[in-house]
């Protein structure tokens, strides 16, 4: 990217985070012509983002809300124009099979979604499902159901992706630059300093830095209630036969020992699984305790795997990741309501990077367009204090 030595530092668009939603954005500006920046405390794709740990599942019929297929249906068209235009492999459609118990709220919302948008989702019973995927160790009352269009995304790639292609648009990057501040200019503009001292400006910003977030835009006087999580996820030895993509698609699962996902045997990497809920809560500058630290790392999803894949052998290596959570676990984008040049994307709870293509595209079309094709409602940071 551009390099800030032969470049002014005024600019249309300031985006802080240059992680999943930010390098997105930052793309579809530049492809709309707008001259922007783009902002990282490390050098994306890195270890400190939501698009930490290579893979990440896109479902479609939405367990967490209906009101996110169509969101869901725009990032995967997005996704893969991405791998058109980057010639990159970014999405592997290998299905997706979500399980709950009866009366489960996340498999009431999966039907409802299939039914409100006709997509493509069947609905087999507790045997058929074993006979199809017989590393499940289901029980008959059980609901299973399978999206066959639904995969896996490649997370870094397509950071990576969105990074070269914004590049060859023009985009500036910044990285290993932390943003200490932020100044309003009233409704004319925005500047951010960094921790080199170096002030840049701008007609728009975008503030999507994860942890970072709150305590930036509290400096001007927003709140954004999103808690950081320390979360765990881990890679274990395979049967070859039972956990290869065409016999054993990636999941998601509501059951009694918690809400689990996992992906098959991707390129010999094994059965990756992680917990979606729990976790243990740090504050926004700590760092993260390595795998192992905590006696629940591995415990939690050994039991897992006793109880529905028991044919999955042993660890082979785990990682720590964060999840940034808001109080009711969707996400928050907005502007600020006293300073409409401000964007925010924050509180993607462990469930966002699958939309960062149509999350990217949005912040565009709001900075350029005035308004998004996509209804983001929702997400209204205004529903924390009543006001929307």
């Amino acid at each position: 990217m551009h390099d800030l030595r032969f470049s002014a530092r005024s600019f249309d668009t300031l985006i802080v985070g240059a992680g999943s939603m930010g390098m997105a954005a930052g793309y579809y500006l530049s492809k709309a012509g707008n001259k922007v920046l783009l902002l990282d405390a490390g050098d994306p794709p890195h270890d400190s983002g939501s698009h930490h740990g290579s893979t990440r599942l896109i479902r479609h019929a939405y367990g967490e809300g209906a009101a996110y297929v169509p969101l869901a249906l725009r990032a995967q068209q997005l996704w893969l124009e991405l791998e058109q235009e980057a010639d990159a492999s970014v999405f592997e459609r290998t299905g997706i099979v979500n399980i709950g118990p009866p009366g489960s709220p996340f498999m009431r919302e999966v039907q409802r979604s299939a039914s409100q948008y006709g997509l493509s989702v069947e609905f087999p019973d507790a045997s058929e499902a074993r006979r199809r995927w017989p590393a499940w160790q289901l029980s008959g009352e059980q609901i299973v159901s399978f999206e066959p269009d639904a995969g896996v995304l490649y997370c870094e790639q397509a950071v990576t992706s969105y990074r070269h292609l914004a590049s060859t648009l023009g985009a500036t990057l910044r990285t290993n630059t932390l943003v200490t501040g932020i100044e309003l200019h009233g409704q004319n503009g925005v500047s951010v300093i960094t921790d080199k001292g170096e002030r840049f400006t701008g007609r728009d910003l975008i503030v999507c830095a994860g942890k970072w977030s709150s305590a930036l835009l509290q400096s001007v006087g927003a709140r954004i209630p999103v808690a950081r999580v320390r979360k765990t996820f881990a890679w274990f030895d395979v049967t070859p036969k039972l956990f290869e993509p065409d016999v054993f698609p990636g999941f998601a699962i509501a059951s009694e020992l918690g809400q689990y996902y996992g992906f098959p045997n991707l390129d010999g990497s094994g059965l990756k699984v992680g917990r979606h809920d729990g976790g243990q809560p740090v504050a926004a500058d700590a760092p993260l305790t390595p795998f192992g630290d905590e006696s629940t790392d591995v415990a939690e999803l050994e039991s897992f795997l006793r109880r529905y894949l028991p044919a999955a052998g042993k660890l082979r290596m785990g990682k720590t990741c964060e999840y940034d959570v808001t109080p009711d676990e969707h996400f928050i984008i907005d502007r600020l309501p006293a300073c409409s040049h401000v964007h925010v994307a924050t509180g993607f709870s462990g469930h966002g990077f699958k939309f960062a293509s149509a999350i990217g595209e949005a912040l565009a079309e709001r900075i350029t367009q005035g308004a998004s094709r996509l209804d983001l409602s929702l997400f209204s940071l205004g529903r924390f204090d009543g006001s929307r």
